[in-house]
């Protein structure tokens, strides 16, 4: 196994143990999630992932945007099991889901496998949408360990693109980003930003 498969693997652990966190803290209803934004960002990096792979991108680069999919949808599941953790909805959320269903469907109908990781990544931005505000306004719904970890991850996952692509890497930057946005939404106060 080379450098980079390493990376990839130890990409995912960090990965893993921060989304632990919040499922932990999620089923014992100190963190409540948002289920827009946690359905979203299953269905679309789930989505991503098939794209990647039908556009020929690398197996080991499109491992991390699988696992950007695989266990938000784990955190949704925990959302269920404790109705604690429930973060009521608002008309915003179900606005912001509905754009990003709606960048899923003109994927579906481009056809265009780089289109769809565009796309995919706009979906999923939509739907971080009301997480963000959520994290912005109240804080201690959320653990923001998880976007930090999220964060080292695609940092650590970012060397292991062996071509810089669309197909390859348009997710990467996006998941870099939003991971930034809600580690500032979460220690704001802490970092002294009103």
């Amino acid at each position: 196994m080379s450098f980079v498969h390493w990376l990839v693997l130890v990409s995912a652990c960090v990965s893993l143990a921060g989304s632990f966190a919040y499922i932990r803290n999620t089923l014992k209803g100190q963190t409540k999630p948002n289920r827009v934004s946690w359905l979203l960002w299953a269905v679309a990096p789930l989505i991503g992932t098939g794209a990647a792979l039908s556009a020929h991108a690398d197996v080991w680069a499109t491992t991390r945007i699988f696992l950007a999919g695989f266990i938000p949808l784990m955190v949704l599941l925990a959302s269920f099991v404790n109705r604690q953790s429930y973060w009521k909805l608002s008309w915003f959320d179900f606005l912001c889901g509905a754009c990003s269903v709606l960048a899923l469907v003109i994927w579906g109908v481009a056809d265009s496998p780089r289109l769809a990781v565009l796309l995919a990544a706009t979906a999923d931005g939509f739907a971080a949408l009301p997480t963000i505000l959520k994290a912005w306004q109240h804080p201690e719904t959320e653990t923001g360990l998880t976007y930090a970890a999220g964060l080292v991850a695609v940092l650590l996952v970012l060397p292991s693109i062996p071509k810089w692509s669309i197909e390859n890497s348009a997710f990467q930057v996006y998941l870099l980003i939003i991971n930034a946005f809600l580690i500032l939404a979460v220690y704001r106060r802490r970092l002294g930003i009103r």
